[in-house]
């Protein structure tokens, strides 16, 4: 089961930390999905995405290719196991939806949340709550100078994975 790792974007744009969280569970074999909130918000993340320095693999869904993408950008709600690419990162963007039995299929959970919107932080808390009850181990991310950190987990004594958190 995936720790939910909640991170609070005040200083980066979700454009910004993207290639570091994608890069991070590439490296260690697992397909992604990206979920937002619309197919016209997934459109704009997909040519912010190209536009990136380097090279990040990546394709909207309901292309032909959808089982081959290391990284599908995806708007509805379906559960991450029944998407094509079969993903092991889930990332959530915009209070996009994820459950506990969801977050129990996967081997990572990233929600990214924008802080300087009390909308989106009182919906990242209803989420944080929800999965929490539902079993799921969570953790706070919020950058703090140059480097992000966990500044909360719950329960207390629950730890990432090896890798360090997705960092």
């Amino acid at each position: 089961m995936a720790v939910a790792r909640f991170y609070h974007l005040t200083q980066d744009s979700p454009e910004g930390l993207l290639p570091l969280l994608i890069g991070k569970a590439r490296e260690i074999g697992l397909t992604v999905a990206l979920r937002g909130m619309s197919q016209a918000r997934m459109e704009a993340l997909d040519q912010a995405l190209w536009r990136l320095e380097g090279f990040l693999p990546h394709g909207m869904s309901g292309g032909p290719h959808d089982a081959d993408q290391p990284v599908l950008l995806v708007w509805d709600a379906r559960p991450a196991p029944d998407l094509p690419n079969r993903p092991g990162c889930l990332i959530t963007l915009d209070a996009a939806p994820v459950d506990p039995a969801e977050a129990g299929a996967l081997d990572r959970l990233c929600v990214l949340f924008d802080g300087n919107d009390p909308a989106a932080v009182q919906a990242a808390r209803d989420q944080w709550k929800g999965l929490t009850a539902g079993g799921v181990s969570a953790e706070y991310w919020r950058r703090d100078g140059p480097r992000w950190a966990c500044a909360a987990r719950h329960p207390k004594e629950a730890a990432s994975e090896k890798d360090g958190g997705g960092r």
